[in-house]
C-alpha cells in the first residue's frame, strides 16, 4: 500500500488540508457560537471537528482505495450562524447535533437513497461540480484587484512554474502565498504574545441536553443543508472521477463520526464537495489508483491542525481571506475546465446542464438549503422535461 504514496500525492493531500481548513474555519468558529458556544467551546468544537474529519477521511480511504475527502459541513455552519442560542444554552445545541448525526445515520442506512444518488447523470454531475467551484476559481484574478502586489506574485508562480511542469504549479503558489504572507502582510506584534498559551489543545466536553425547540430549529436544518449542499454533492463529484463508492455506508460514517464529536461541540461532518476534486483530480496523481493517498494525507494534516488548532486559527487569520481562496481557486482550474467540458458535451443534454450549473454558481439558497441542491433539482427536471418532449413528438 504505501508504494502508492507519490511526491504528487503528498503535495495535494498537504494543500486540501490547507484550502479545507483555511478557507472556512471562521465560519465555523462564528456558526458555533450562534448556538451559544462560548470561545473556549467553539475552539474545542473545531478542533474535535478537525481531527475527526482527519480520522475519518483516513480510515474511508484506506478502506475503499479511492480519494474520499472528509470536510465539517461549512453550510451548515453558516446556517448556524443566525440560529440563535436555543433555550438550555449550547447544551441544548450540542443535544441537537447529536440528532442530527443519527439522522445522518439513518440516512447512510437507508438503501434507495443510495440508490436515487448512483442515478444522477454525469452531465448533471460535471454541471454540479463546475458551479460549485468557479466562485473559487474567480478568486485569483479578484486577489489581484484586492492588491496587485499580493496577488501577482502567486498567479504568476502558477503560471510561469506550470508552463515548465505543470504538476508543481500549485505547490510553487502555495509557497508564493505563504512568502507574500511573511513578507508582505503586516503582522502586529500583539500576534504572538499569547502564543505559548495558544499551544495547548482545547478541550471542552459539554454534557447534551434535548430539547424539541432545538431540534426542530438546528437538528433539521443542519441534516438537510449537509446531505444536499455536501454529502449527496460529493458523491456526484466523485462520480466525475470516475469513483463510484457505495453512498450510503459514507453517509452513515460520517454520521457516526459527528455522534463522536457532538460532545465536544463539534456540529457536523461529511462529504468534501470542493476539496474532493482536488484530492479525486489528475493533480493529485496521474494514476487513479493511487490518488486515495492525497485524502490520507490530507487526514493526517488535520489531525495535525486540529490538534494546532490556537497557533493556527490565529496565523491563518493574518492573511487576508481573498488570498486563500487564490490559492484553493488555482488548485481546481483544471478541474473547472475538465468537468465544464464534460458537461456542456452532449447536445441533448446541454440545457440541463447549464441550469444546474447557473443555479449552482449564482450562490442562491432558498429554505436554507444553498444552490448545489437546488442546481441539481432544476437539471433534472429540465433533462425529464426534454426526454418527455422528445417522446411525444415520436
Amino acid at each position: 500500500m504505501h508504494k502508492d504514496l507519490s511526491l504528487q500525492s503528498l503535495l495535494m493531500g498537504l494543500l486540501v488540508a490547507f484550502v479545507g481548513f483555511a478557507s472556512s474555519f471562521a465560519i465555523v468558529l462564528q456558526g458555533l457560537k450562534g448556538v451559544g458556544a462560548s470561545d473556549m467551546q467553539a475552539a474545542a468544537g473545531l478542533m474535535a471537528l478537525s481531527i475527526a474529519m482527519g480520522v475519518c477521511g483516513i480510515l474511508v480511504s484506506l478502506k475503499t482505495k479511492m480519494p474520499i475527502s472528509v470536510a465539517w459541513s461549512t453550510p451548515g455552519a453558516a446556517l448556524l450562524i443566525n440560529t440563535g442560542a436555543p433555550e438550555g444554552g449550547f447544551s441544548a445545541a450540542v443535544g441537537a447535533f447529536l440528532v442530527c448525526a443519527l439522522l445522518i445515520i439513518i440516512a447512510g442506512l437507508f438503501k434507495p437513497l443510495g440508490k436515487v444518488i448512483a442515478t444522477i447523470p454525469s452531465a448533471l454531475a460535471n454541471a454540479l461540480l463546475s458551479g460549485i467551484i468557479i466562485g473559487l476559481c474567480f478568486a485569483p484574478f479578484q486577489a489581484i484587484s484586492f492588491n496587485p502586489l499580493f496577488g501577482l506574485p502567486i498567479l504568476l508562480t502558477w503560471a510561469i512554474v506550470g508552463a515548465f511542469n505543470r504538476l508543481f504549479a500549485v505547490p510553487a503558489a502555495l509557497a508564493a502565498f505563504v512568502l507574500v504572507l511573511i513578507f508582505g502582510v503586516h503582522v502586529p506584534e500583539s500576534a504572538f504574545a499569547n502564543l505559548g498559551a495558544s499551544l495547548a489543545p482545547p478541550v471542552d466536553f459539554v454534557v447534551p441536553h434535548f430539547t424539541l425547540p432545538a431540534v426542530i430549529s438546528i437538528s433539521l436544518p443542519l441534516f438537510i443543508v449537509t446531505m444536499a449542499s455536501q454529502n449527496i454533492p460529493g458523491i456526484a463529484i466523485l462520480k466525475v472521477y470516475d469513483y463510484r463508492p457505495a453512498p450510503g455506508p459514507l453517509f452513515a460514517v460520517t454520521g457516526l463520526f459527528s455522534a463522536f464529536v457532538a460532545p465536544f461541540g463539534g456540529s457536523s461532518i461529511c462529504l468534501a464537495a470542493v476539496t474532493a476534486a482536488m484530492a479525486a483530480g489528475k493533480d493529485a496523481h496521474t494514476d487513479e489508483s493511487r490518488r486515495y493517498w492525497a485524502a490520507i494525507i490530507a487526514g493526517m494534516a488535520y489531525i495535525v491542525l486540529g490538534l494546532l488548532t490556537g497557533v493556527v486559527t490565529a496565523f491563518v487569520a493574518l492573511a487576508p481571506d481573498i488570498l486563500i481562496k487564490s490559492v484553493a481557486g488555482l488548485a481546481l482550474i483544471s478541474a473547472f475546465s475538465g468537468s465544464a467540458f464534460a458537461a456542456f458535451k452532449e447536445p441533448e443534454s446541454r440545457n440541463a446542464a447549464a441550469i444546474t450549473f447557473l443555479v449552482t454558481a449564482s450562490g442562491i439558497s432558498f429554505l436554507g438549503i444553498s444552490g448545489a441542491f437546488w442546481g441539481l433539482v432544476g437539471g433534472i427536471v429540465m433533462l425529464g422535461l426534454n426526454k418527455l418532449t422528445v417522446k411525444f413528438a415520436k
